[in-house]
């Protein structure tokens, strides 16, 4: 049985390869995966034989005994001293007692946490790529499409709905290139030691740290990390950023999705969305989940600013926040990813609904538009107070815009003629936007190193 605690948040929006990549199991093979290389390079340096190495490269997973292995952690508070034990428990007089040579506990579960950054980073990546080309496809099918654009909940003038999508595009973009960026800056060997000063591994510590990072696809540094914790900390803000853009979308369809204004809808479906009580309910459950789980990615995250204060040359607590937190991060930001590219594949655009609403509120979404038209002749400020004062007269009266403008010239005696341009000869840089977001997503990140 699993000790840990079930999510129904995950359960219903898993992210597979995430939670794979997070188990049990693929965190234990990182640290021997950082045993391995180690005996592998202190025999190319002669610390230990090559008959040593490779006897303790014949100890995997499958000769653990993981329930023991965590008993055996809750008395000692860390897992590698165990772990340790029970490698040397399968080898031989000799190899028995060359695993670990040197090391120190935080260098073995910080470099299994970097190469389990390195993964899920770049799973992450697959899944940002996965929303970022569902996005750039209906910004571009969508780049003439006229609708109503909203400030501060209310009509405002009017866009295109790929102009619309294009700003979380283009944070997408940006955040693709930050994750790349974090990748790189946790994925490095640590192997320094006790203290950090790497004294017990001797004056080849530099070229093991090579050979190790050679070996396990990381980088090298030449400079301890034991409690420099600033990239963690980055990738982990990195992953609030792609969250972050997430739920911007899902509360936009959530909001274009309402009765009155139906503008856009999830996928349809057999009871997709269904309410237990109400049968005509098509509830956006994709959205809803993508908030729910964002909402939790910022809170996470915060707590990792206390691992930045991490005193001397080891943690007294402050490590451990980086356990609990980053495996719940990375799993909701993978779920959250997953979740946005199902809404985005299923969306359902209504143009029809957009014309419609563009007419809606006697058409003052043209109120910009008119204003400007007069603003040559009457300066901006008259023309603002006269196509307010015309704003007024629609809403009391129920007459068109144009008709309320040119009443209001008339009655206070100005001589100037306003035009009232339709909603899809107003659009200012909507198409240009469109392309410009487009063009930035088809742009790759380049390496940072």
């Amino acid at each position: 049985m699993s000790h840990l605690s079930f999510s129904l948040l995950t359960e219903l929006y898993p992210a597979p390869a995430l939670a794979e990549l997070l188990s049990a199991e693929r965190t234990v093979q990182g640290w021997i995966d950082f045993e391995h290389a180690l005996a592998a390079a202190q025999a190319v340096t002669g610390v230990i034989s090559e008959a040593d190495a490779q006897a303790i490269s014949s100890v995997t997973l499958e000769h653990l005994d993981l329930p023991a292995l965590w008993t055996a952690a809750r008395n000692v508070g860390y897992p590698i001293l165990p772990l340790v034990r029970q490698m040397a428990a399968h080898l031989p007089e000799g190899p028995n007692g060359r695993v670990h040579y040197g090391a120190t506990t935080q260098d073995a579960m910080d470099t299994g946490q970097a190469l389990m950054l390195r993964d899920t980073a770049e799973a992450l990546e697959q899944l940002v790529e996965a929303v970022g080309e569902r996005l750039t496809a209906l910004v571009g099918e969508h780049a003439s499409t006229v609708m109503p654009g909203r400030t501060h909940g209310q009509q405002a003038v009017p866009t295109t709905f790929g102009a619309h999508l294009a700003p979380v595009l283009a944070e997408l973009t940006r955040s693709r290139r930050r994750l790349a960026a974090a990748k790189d800056d946790v994925s490095v060997i640590s192997l320094f030691g006790a203290g950090g000063t790497s004294a017990a591994l001797g004056p080849q510590a530099p070229e093991l740290r090579r050979l190790m990072a050679q070996d396990l696809g990381l980088y090298t540094t030449d400079v301890p990390w034991h409690t420099a914790r600033d990239g963690v900390v980055t990738m982990a803000q990195t992953c609030t950023l792609l969250v972050g853009s997430c739920a911007r979308l899902a509360r936009n369809v959530i909001d274009l999705s309402r009765t009155e204004i139906g503008e856009i809808h999830e996928a349809a479906g057999s009871h997709r969305g269904a309410s237990s009580t109400m049968p005509q309910k098509a509830n956006p459950i994709l959205a809803e989940g993508i908030i729910g789980m964002s909402a939790i990615v910022g809170p996470l995250v915060s707590s990792l600013s206390r691992t930045l204060e991490m005193p001397q040359e080891r943690a007294a607590g402050e490590w451990q926040i980086e356990w609990h937190v980053l495996p719940q991060i990375l799993q909701l930001t993978g779920s959250v990813l997953t979740a946005a590219a199902e809404l985005l594949e299923g969306l359902r655009v209504s143009t029809t609904a957009m014309r419609s609403n563009l007419a809606a509120d006697g058409g003052l979404i043209m109120s910009e538009a008119a204003m400007i038209s007069l603003a040559d002749a009457l300066g901006r400020e008259q023309a603002h107070d006269i196509v307010y004062g015309a704003a007024l007269d629609v809403r009391s009266e129920g007459s068109s815009l144009g008709e309320a403008v040119r009443n209001r010239l008339e009655k206070e005696g100005v001589d100037a003629d306003v035009a009232v341009p339709e909603a899809a000869e107003y659009l200012g840089e909507a198409g240009s936007i469109c392309e410009a977001a487009r063009r930035g997503w088809a742009e790759r990140a380049g390496g940072v190193r």
